[in-house]
């Protein structure tokens, strides 16, 4: 008899683009999430560094087979910059998605020359450090509100039952100049304003408390404190459309830490995997 499978959505905090070299318990846990899911056939990435809004409103995914690893950073040692993280491209899985959203009036067009930024291959070379499962990245909008985001998600949904890993990658709390005003150690206890902001997330999302979460920013405590901008928290609402389930994002929280005080790096999955035979 034929097994099939539903593989779940994910969200990963990226955090710095140091997690790639720097010990954490973040970076521990991501290096050990590869072994612990079911090995997809091709992974999409939506990326906060991916972002329509800045790169003339044209709304994009990857399509090149070959994607370049993009250093989209500054100040960081020669050791990052020398990374490469050589995952194929998957064209005709980039025109499927091109399909799915134009099937939900979601205009996105294939990019056959954009490569991977510090959003996916960082935590990609962490998961599955291989580099040997094919990768396509897709662009967020963040002029445009997170329904938005939760119904691209949604439209992404059925490219779970092919084996396509969905990965949303942002932060769950992204303010950089909390960061650059104090420059705490790596190990820095996380102040309440960060903590507090992240509880109020995974309550809201152990009761699907949708519509709360995709305007925590502005119900959530200290919520424009821990995103002075959306870019960030949006890869989130990606990730609960494509996992929602019926009624239920069955959300599991996966792995909760911070880095550098102000740096929450939870990670969280979405809908349930299924296996049938």
């Amino acid at each position: 008899m034929m097994s099939t499978r539903r593989l779940p959505s994910l969200f990963l905090s990226h955090g710095s683009p140091m997690m790639a070299l720097e010990p954490s318990p973040a970076r521990s846990f991501l290096a050990g999430l590869g072994a612990r899911l079911p090995r997809p056939r091709a992974i999409l990435v939506v990326s906060a560094h991916h972002d329509a809004s800045f790169e003339g409103g044209r709304a994009t995914v990857t399509a090149s087979p070959a994607p370049p690893t993009i250093h989209d950073f500054g100040g960081f040692p020669d050791e990052l910059f020398a990374m490469r993280y050589p995952a194929p491209g998957d064209p005709a899985l980039a025109q499927r998605i091109v399909e799915l959203l134009a099937a939900h009036q979601l205009t996105v067009t294939a990019d056959p020359t954009r490569g991977l930024d510090h959003g996916a291959w960082v935590p990609l070379s962490l998961i599955y450090p291989d580099a040997d499962i094919p990768v396509v990245q897709l662009s967020i909008a963040s002029s445009a509100p997170p329904e938005w985001h939760y119904a691209l998600g949604q439209a992404l949904a059925p490219l779970r039952d092919d084996d396509v890993l969905i990965i949303g990658s942002g932060s769950i709390t992204h303010n950089l100049r909390a960061y650059f005003t104090t420059r705490p150690p790596i190990d820095a206890p996380a102040p309440a304003w960060v903590s507090d902001f992240t509880a109020w997330v995974a309550g809201r999302l152990d009761t699907d408390a949708v519509d709360d979460v995709l305007h925590a920013v502005d119900r959530a405590p200290h919520g424009h404190d821990n995103h002075p901008t959306p870019d960030h928290i949006l890869p989130l609402f990606v990730a609960m459309g494509a996992g929602a389930d019926g009624q239920s994002l069955r959300a599991r929280r996966l792995h909760a830490s911070t880095t550098y005080a102000v740096l929450a790096m939870d990670v969280y999955a979405f809908g349930e995997e299924t296996v049938a035979v």
